[in-house]
């Protein structure tokens, strides 16, 4: 057969509903040497699959195929905009319609974009993520690595566990969701987010989980979400920390290309390990994410944040400003951030000669390597260095942090 024949075969088989002929016959002419016709054959495929077999994963993926090689057609990238939307992956699908309209649009499509803009508002009703990694890390517990302590009463030795330790751990990351239509524009979504790290040695093991509920509001243009719940912490396998947890996320396109991001946060703190530490954290962030070209993009936050404390030298208030550019390189997208927080306590801890005041800077990058993956599964690698300043010797470090692992959504 010729692919014209091919390609009138398998559409036959398809449109009688013999799905598993029809994708015999497009997987064969996905493996064509023309990229033209392994593109078409990708497409027909995963519309298939995304509409007609309830198989909305693998299409996204051959989506992501043909966007690896032909950047630029924005009636693939508006399709993948949709089904991430199916698949629960908002943000990556707003992403995809950024990019589409940096691209450039003809006039004949833009009437297109206004309805996959709308097919935002269709909602995944259960959906999550996982991600596993092997981190080696210079400073697990983000100690000093100084072998002595200026206090007001002289200088201290520091004893081993009080001073940078590293180590190799795991790194575990998820999420669960599930999502129910309440009235027109307003869905009520349940999560329950964790992480955890794990080392050999588990005075150090961190593990958080959190429950949140709250409504999803379509508002115009504009997405609201409102969440409140519980968040717990262990430390070295020992409670660290109970919260209550409130937050606001507010989302606005900026024409066609950006947008707009309002975070919004309250915790209401209690600490297991030291009492003088319980209080309330206000945070405040606001962030515009933008496309530059179908392939390349980035965004910039700046931050704020004020926590109260039964003691005043553990209350603290500050900022920060941090950005991000992401780069798809062939079938690998790569991605830099770089971070600067600035934090001062209220009063002095009796113990230390001066009051806390920290100047974080961080660098990072990582890389998502799809021309390798098991079904929804590709590998994941990133590194990060982190550098805090302190006039409080103790809170004075450096960490570097490397991951490899790998990341899927279900």
């Amino acid at each position: 057969m010729t692919p014209l024949q091919l390609f009138g075969f398998a559409d036959s088989a398809r449109d009688r509903k013999d799905y598993l002929t029809a994708e015999a016959g497009y997987r064969a002419l996905a493996g064509n040497s023309n990229a033209d016709i392994r593109a078409e054959a990708r497409f027909r495929l995963a519309m298939m699959l995304a509409y007609q077999c309830n198989r909305p994963t693998e299409a996204a993926r051959l989506l992501r195929q043909i966007l690896d090689e032909k950047p630029k057609v924005a009636r693939v990238r508006l399709e993948l905009a949709r089904i991430d939307a199916m698949l629960g992956r908002i943000g990556a699908a707003g992403r995809e319609l950024r990019a589409a309209q940096a691209a450039g649009l003809p006039p004949e499509v833009e009437r297109m974009v206004r309805f996959y803009a709308q097919a935002l508002d269709v909602r995944r009703p259960l959906g999550g993520s996982l991600e596993v990694t092997l981190a080696p890390d210079s400073n697990i517990n983000r100690a000093t690595a100084a072998s002595s302590l200026a206090t007001v009463l002289g200088n201290f030795s520091l004893s081993k566990d009080a001073k940078a330790s590293s180590g190799v751990g795991a790194a575990v990351r998820g999420q669960a969701f599930a999502r129910m239509r309440a009235t027109e524009g307003v869905d009520v979504l349940a999560r329950v987010s964790g992480s955890a790290n794990v080392y050999r040695v588990s005075d150090f093991d961190d593990m958080i989980i959190a429950p949140q509920i709250g409504p999803e509001l379509t508002l115009g243009k504009g997405k609201l979400n409102l969440a409140a719940g519980a968040a717990w912490r262990w430390y070295g396998a020992v409670p660290y920390s109970f919260a209550w947890v409130g937050s606001a996320n507010w989302q606005q396109p900026l024409g066609k290309k950006g947008q707009l991001r309002t975070d919004a946060a309250f915790s209401a703190v209690t600490n297991r390990r030291n009492a003088l530490e319980t209080g309330n954290v206000w945070s405040l962030g606001v962030g515009v994410d933008r496309a530059f070209s179908a392939r390349f993009g980035g965004g910039i936050q700046g931050t704020a944040l004020r926590q109260t404390a039964r003691d005043r030298a553990y209350a603290t208030g500050g900022g920060g400003i941090n950005g991000y550019l992401f780069r798809e390189i062939g079938k690998t997208t790569m991605t830099v951030n770089a971070a600067y927080n600035h934090l001062e306590a209220d009063a002095r801890m009796a113990l230390f000669n001066n009051r806390r005041i920290d100047n974080t800077f961080i660098l990072g990058s990582s890389a998502t390597l799809r021309q390798i993956h098991v079904g929804s599964i590709a590998p994941v690698v990133r590194f990060r260095y982190e550098r805090n300043a302190s006039t409080v010797q103790i809170y004075d470090y450096r960490r570097f942090v490397g991951e490899v692992g790998v990341t899927a959504a279900f």
